[in-house]
């Protein structure tokens, strides 16, 4: 099966090349007539993809190690359903998953209404665009990175798995990742295309579905990857501003700004340009996501390292930004665009929301890239800590919120719609500012960010409960929960991180210790011990006020062939102060080497995360008339 796969991907590679070439050719002379070719081809590669992910799918769970990526990724202790999911778990697999869904989302879009209804030429140069974007994906998986390289002879066992990845989260986070970048491709080369050719049907329109499920899809990824984090990881926190966890967060700005001054150009015919490069950077920014994780440009813990594909996916995303500037440069919109609406009206916002969104991706990318940059003066560069991305981002974070508060009252035009409304969020504002004040919460950015997060809270449930319209499906109710979900988190972050607060101990059996009323006695350890691995279980029980409270097992764990320890935390969740605990160590005597901390509203996060992506699914119901 090796063989098959490996003539499957090159001849798809064939495939896409050729018929990309046949769309450049067709277009040069002006002709149409064949687009039933590119949407057969298009079935015939995803039909192709589907065949080998299974071949893949197939050696993973049979743990066939002849396969060198199922050696590296799997051994045979290693639970099914970990066998499968490391599917994504390295780089050649990952690229393949990609491509994969890259095809999917194309194949689907190709068999809707919204693409019949767009002229021949703007289809044409649509396969143009996507095949040449599919045609580079199997390029480097028949090159650089290819998932079906025969081992001879065949080792016993595999190398096994990362344990960091040995988690609920690996079923969903990558996936889900690469879902939303994949998605991303849809409308990226269609709002080129149609920019080329001067395409009457709205492209926003046209891929409103695909682009919200893409959003929502990564958005859910970004959230599972947090709390993967937080519960893995075992520092207590859920982002460390690494270089890949911001290689995800770069794209979502860019995509989340789209969305909006797509709204407005749906509504007031503003902003064409700009929408058709924010989406052509938005799909380039997936690109560079991956060449990030994928070159070895930076360091980080999630990296794949230099794998033999970062000089090509740079090529190719320098290639792409400069085919999107000249496409934008030289296209020809079917209507001219109307200007902008001033700024204190709703567009105002929106507009105003999206520079914000904007410039936190601009500042998250030059963050992640300055070892690169300042190699150019210094000859010991350092990356920048999390302090610089806090205290960079989190006041236009807490900007983001303020103008979420007042937007739901703002008009299309100009000025308030329901003035004594947008007079009640401020007065939530102030006196949900003034209690936090009283309660203790006084770090003037944070206190900013928790009141501004109750009043958009506050200033959304009485919308839902004055407008009758604002509470249908079909008249904007996902969206608005969307944005109850972001006040959410918004509130989970002004208080989980600014007033954790932690405390490591060193106790025997019986010891007890305090936290902020919290007294915990360690109770003792137990021994855990399978054929994945071996380690400690700590037993903490928690009581507060002289009540029970539960219990804390935190665990350390050493891996079959990862001889480093790993830790697996214990937490009581509480929609109010979470407890989490970490095994730092542990001796022969049972004595044990503890962390806990109190995390305050961290569930918040979650929860609105939740409501977020459940919401943006929601919102993909149609307003009559409306994109």
């Amino acid at each position: 099966m090796h063989l098959a796969a490996h003539w499957a991907l090159l001849l798809s590679l064939i495939g896409s090349l050729v018929l990309a070439g046949l769309a450049a050719w067709q277009i040069a002379n002006r002709e149409t007539g064949k687009l039933v070719w590119f949407e057969s081809g298009m079935g015939v590669v995803f039909s192709v993809l589907t065949a080998v992910s299974a071949i893949l799918m197939v050696a993973l769970w049979k743990r066939d190690f002849s396969y060198e990526y199922v050696y590296s990724y799997t051994d045979s202790v290693l639970p099914l359903f970990y066998a499968l999911t490391a599917f994504w778990a390295g780089q050649a697999g990952s690229l393949l998953f990609w491509a994969w869904m890259t095809a999917f989302f194309g194949l689907a879009f190709s068999m809707t209404r919204s693409y019949e209804n767009l002229s021949e030429e703007t289809r044409l140069h649509y396969w143009l665009f996507f095949l040449t974007v599919q045609a580079f994906f199997l390029l480097l998986l028949t090159g650089p990175s290819h998932p079906f390289i025969r081992l001879a002879p065949v080792p016993p066992d595999g190398k096994g798995l990362n344990p960091l990845l040995q988690n609920p989260g690996m079923i969903f986070h990558p996936p889900l990742l690469f879902m939303g970048y994949a998605g991303f491709t849809v409308p990226g080369c269609l709002a080129l295309a149609a920019w080329a050719t001067g395409e009457k049907t709205s492209w926003i329109r046209a891929t409103r579905g695909v682009t919200l499920v893409s959003w929502v899809m990564l958005t859910a990824g970004i959230v599972l990857g947090c709390w993967w984090a937080y519960m893995e990881l075992g520092w207590g926190g859920y982002w460390a501003w690494d270089p890949v966890e911001n290689a995800s967060l770069i794209p979502w700005f860019a995509a989340t700004a789209a969305v909006h001054t797509g709204i407005i150009e749906t509504r007031r015919g503003s902003l064409k340009r700009t929408n058709v490069l924010l989406m052509a950077v938005t799909m380039l920014l997936c690109f560079f996501a991956t060449y990030l994780v994928r070159s070895g440009v930076i360091e980080s813990l999630h990296a794949f390292g230099e794998g033999g594909v970062g000089r090509p996916l740079l090529t190719f995303i320098l290639a792409g930004l400069g085919v999107s500037l000249w496409v934008a440069a030289t296209g020809r919109p079917a209507a001219p665009a109307r200007p902008m609406d001033v700024l204190f009206s709703l567009p105002g916002m929106l507009l105003s929301l999206a520079w914000l969104m904007l410039a936190c991706a601009l500042v998250v990318f030059l963050g992640t890239l300055w070892p690169v940059i300042s190699k150019l003066w210094s000859a010991n560069p350092v990356g920048l800590d999390a302090t610089f991305y806090n205290r960079v981002c989190t006041p236009l974070f807490v900007l983001t919120g303020v103008i979420l508060a007042f937007c739901p009252w703002l008009g299309w035009k100009e000025g308030l719609r329901q003035p004594r409304w947008a007079l009640a969020a401020l007065a939530a504002m102030i006196v949900s500012a003034g209690a936090f004040w009283a309660l203790g919460y006084r770090k003037p950015v944070p206190l900013v960010g928790m009141a501004s997060g109750v009043a958009s809270l506050v200033s959304l449930a009485a919308l839902l409960a004055t407008s009758p319209g604002a509470r249908s499906p079909r008249g904007g109710l996902g969206a608005w929960l969307l944005h109850a979900g972001l006040a959410m988190v918004l509130v989970g972050v002004a208080f989980s991180g600014p007033y954790q607060d932690a405390k490591e101990a060193v106790v025997s059996p019986g010891q007890t210790f305090e936290l902020q009323g919290y007294k915990m006695t360690y109770k003792g350890l137990e021994e855990v011990s399978n054929p994945r691995f071996s380690g400690g279980k700590a037993l903490i029980v928690v009581e507060k006020d002289g009540k029970p409270l539960g219990e804390l097992t935190p665990e350390r764990r050493i891996y079959r062939n990862f001889p480093q320890p790993f830790a697996e935390v214990s937490v009581i969740p509480s929609l109010g102060v979470e407890l989490y605990a970490t095994l730092l160590a542990f001796s022969p005597d049972r004595s044990a080497s503890l962390k806990v901390s109190v995390n305050p509203l961290v569930n918040w996060f979650w929860i609105g995360g939740a409501l977020m992506c459940v919401a943006g699914l929601l919102a993909m119901v149609r307003r009559s008339g409306e994109a």
